[in-house]
This record gives structure tokens, C-alpha cells and sequence, in this order.
């Protein structure tokens, strides 16, 4: 991969876009579970560009064409990291890593970042445990699903 990456605040103009990898990036977590109504999946273009008025939106792009994308938000000295997703086809490229970084860093004022994911999105976990988060809190959210929250400590 010789192409340089850009990640880069996302605007409305984008959520057609972003909406449609978020759709492509979760069905992997939908078939790990067996369920395909998860919120990322039937989320609809209203809701997202929603999102827009109260969330930071990020993307990296490749040759015009968004490959990732994380929203956040703060609250109350919290950053609430939410949809991040990288194409299937960028994944293990350090492309994640790299988003991740880029969002805490523009909620650099957060005394703490707070994210969630699935009991069994193992890669997920494992790439959040890398990057220093910690899981705080579980919660069943259905018979399937338990959703794990970690959260990391801005130092």
C-alpha cells in the first residue's frame, strides 16, 4: 500500500458514504453474534447525518474513496468513541490504530475515552487492550449479546 493516508474531518456530504462501509464493516460482527439487526446495520441515513450535528466525524480515505471512519463526542469530561470501522479489505494495516489515534488526539481536553463493543468481537477487544484501553463494565444487551464498555484514562 504506496498510497498515503489522510485521515481527515468527515462532513455531511460524506454520510452516504460512511453509512454504507459502516453497513460492509459490520456484517462481520452481525454474523459472529447471528444477528443482523444490530443498531451500526439498520441505521439509516437520517440517523447519520443526526449524528453529524453532535459528533465529530473522522475518515480516512484512499484514492477518493472513504476506507474508515470513528465518531465521537464529549460529555462531561468523557470522550464516547462510537462506529469505528475500517473496509474488510484495509483491515491489519494499522489503518485502526491509526483512526484511533486521531480521534483521541482531537478530544485531547477528555480526562477519559470510553468505547463498547461485543463479549465476542475478540479482534476488537484485542485491538483496544493494545491501544490501553480497559474493560470496566458488562452488560447483557440480549440473549446473544453481552456489550463490553472499556475505557482508558487521558494522561
Amino acid at each position: 500500500m504506496n498510497t498515503e493516508i489522510k485521515i481527515v474531518h468527515a462532513s455531511v456530504d460524506d454520510a452516504s458514504e460512511i453509512l454504507a462501509l459502516q453497513k460492509l464493516a459490520y456484517l462481520s460482527e452481525a454474523a459472529i453474534y447471528d444477528d443482523y439487526s444490530i443498531p451500526p446495520l439498520t441505521q439509516t441515513l437520517e440517523d447519520t447525518l443526526a449524528d453529524f450535528k453532535y459528533r465529530l466525524f473522522l475518515k480516512v480515505a484512499i484514492d477518493g474513496k472513504i476506507i474508515g471512519s470513528v465518531r465521537a463526542h464529549l460529555a462531561n469530561g468523557t470522550c464516547y468513541i462510537g462506529k469505528f470501522i475500517v473496509h474488510p479489505d484495509y483491515q491489519n494495516r494499522g489503518i485502526g490504530k491509526r483512526l484511533m489515534r486521531a480521534i483521541e488526539a482531537e478530544f485531547k481536553q477528555a480526562k477519559r475515552y470510553e468505547l463498547f463493543t461485543g463479549h465476542r468481537s475478540e479482534r476488537n477487544l484485542y485491538l483496544y487492550q493494545k491501544l490501553g484501553y480497559k474493560i470496566f463494565k458488562s452488560e447483557p444487551a440480549n440473549e446473544k449479546l453481552t456489550t463490553v464498555y472499556l475505557e482508558k484514562l487521558n494522561k
